[in-house]
């Protein structure tokens, strides 16, 4: 709800919000703004009588708040709701869906419309460097829309996405997620299924080969589609890194050309060939596309370095999945040769809590040095039978040769941190909340 406060109050609109369960990254950003923020859930928020009031999915039907809106019968939609109404009326919507990757290549695209001259609109769910934003208001025809599979709202239970009527969808592919509103991957699948029925005609997708999944569903699709991986209508070869760049050739349909990225790591690639197939699709030539790639500085919170202290890099990732662990670590590795990747998480997402991937976590850390697992810092209302087990997931990555530890807090990672630091290490912190503020914490301690 943050993004979309702000444009709102950007749009003139008188914005308050409560900021309970907000990690300080947004509700710093949120004050920046000028949005007025409540310390908590109460009925006497709404004593101003606001003319509308926005209900995000985090909300249930038995919040404070909530009651009190039903109660007073003041006017109230969903977040995907009031995006239609406020702010993508009339545009052509870039819509980018999938478990991995949504944020990045929802990035990358809106870059590359900015520096084609397009005056882009973008509402993101990560803070954009070349912005310092998560949002846009342009007055260009596109708009570019991070597309959440999460349900909209207690009175909507559907997915966000179902709600917008893209021009381009971009999909990167469908794994199991969300493990408190969706039961197994044949759920998940279910609800791509319904979006991809929805897909108009005249519309085009852009989806990624390399997963069965998403393969399986757009045979029911009546929209055209373009697709990119490995052997797919868009692929790329020959990347190499150095200086802590990449530079990739991309084959696509009659064309071939040289790009040059800050992204680093297979996944990123894919990002980026995703959004070079929808750049051509819309008419955007490779020289502006390879400018955009070049200039791209990337997402706060994916692969941002927090800071360097007598060699030691502090990196902050929002990885969680087993799939984005793995391919964030494989992705840092080459450019710290000279020293040690160390490996921190914190599994506190409602899917990582839960033992679904007990046995998948421990082969995302194999090329780790050393890894750190943390206990989560909230609590979730999760069955003893069903909770994911830390103890065990250090005792797996240990049986696989890599050296592991267990920590009950954060300050307790930065105490065994500390004396064993060297110089060239890198300290990639994993978690998707704000880990009690670790990455400031450990860089004050690095003597």
């Amino acid at each position: 709800m943050g993004t979309l406060a702000c444009i709102l109050k950007e749009m003139g609109y008188r914005v308050s919000g409560s900021d309970q369960n907000v990690y300080p990254p947004m509700s710093d950003f949120l004050n920046q703004k000028g949005i007025k923020l409540f310390q908590g859930y109460d009925p006497a928020n709404l004593d101003h009588s606001p003319d509308l009031v926005i209900i995000g999915n985090a909300i249930t039907k038995l919040n404070a708040e909530a009651q009190a809106v039903l109660k007073k019968g003041i006017p109230y939609i969903s977040m995907p709701q009031a995006v239609n109404k406020f702010i993508a009326k009339g545009k052509k919507i870039i819509l980018v869906t999938g478990t991995h990757g949504k944020t990045t290549t929802s990035s990358i695209m809106a870059h590359i419309l900015f520096t084609a001259g397009m005056d882009p609109s973008f509402m993101i769910g990560g803070i954009l460097k070349d912005f310092n934003s998560s949002f846009r208001i342009g007055n260009g025809e596109y708009m570019v829309i991070e597309g959440d599979e999460y349900d909209t709202a207690f009175f909507d239970k559907g997915p966000k996405f179902m709600h917008y009527d893209p021009d381009i969808t971009i999909m990167t592919g469908i794994e199991f997620d969300h493990a408190d509103i969706f039961t197994n991957i044949d759920h998940i699948k279910t609800i791509f299924s319904a979006f991809i029925k929805k897909i108009e005609k005249h519309s085009h997708i852009i989806a990624f080969d390399n997963n069965d999944n998403l393969k399986q569903i757009l045979a029911a699709s009546v929209a055209s589609i373009e697709t990119y991986g490995e052997k797919a209508q868009w692929s790329f070869l020959n990347h190499e890194q150095r200086n802590s760049k990449t530079f990739f050739d991309v084959h696509g349909p009659n064309i071939a050309v040289s790009f040059e990225t800050n992204l680093v790591g297979r996944h990123n690639l894919y990002n980026c060939l995703a959004c070079i197939a929808a750049a051509k699709k819309i008419g955007i030539g490779e020289k502006i596309i390879g400018k955009a790639l070049k200039t791209f500085t990337g997402i706060k919170r994916r692969q941002e370095i927090r800071g360097i202290k007598n060699g030691i890099t502090v990196m902050d990732d929002f990885a969680h999945h087993p799939t984005a662990v793995r391919e964030t670590i494989k992705a840092v590795k080459p450019f710290y040769k000279d020293g040690r990747v160390i490996a921190v998480f914190e599994p506190r997402t409602n899917t990582s809590m839960r033992n679904i991937f007990q046995d998948t976590y421990p082969d995302s850390f194999l090329e780790a040095d050393l890894v750190c697992i943390c206990e989560p810092g909230v609590k979730k209302n999760i069955l003893e039978k069903d909770k994911f087990s830390t103890k065990k997931l250090v005792a797996d990555i240990v049986k696989n040769g890599v050296k592991a530890y267990h920590f009950d807090t954060s300050d307790a990672v930065i105490n065994f941190l500390i004396p064993c630091l060297r110089h060239k290490d890198l300290v990639l912190i994993m978690s998707n909340g704000g880990f009690d503020n670790i990455h400031v914490k450990l860089l004050k301690s690095i003597k």
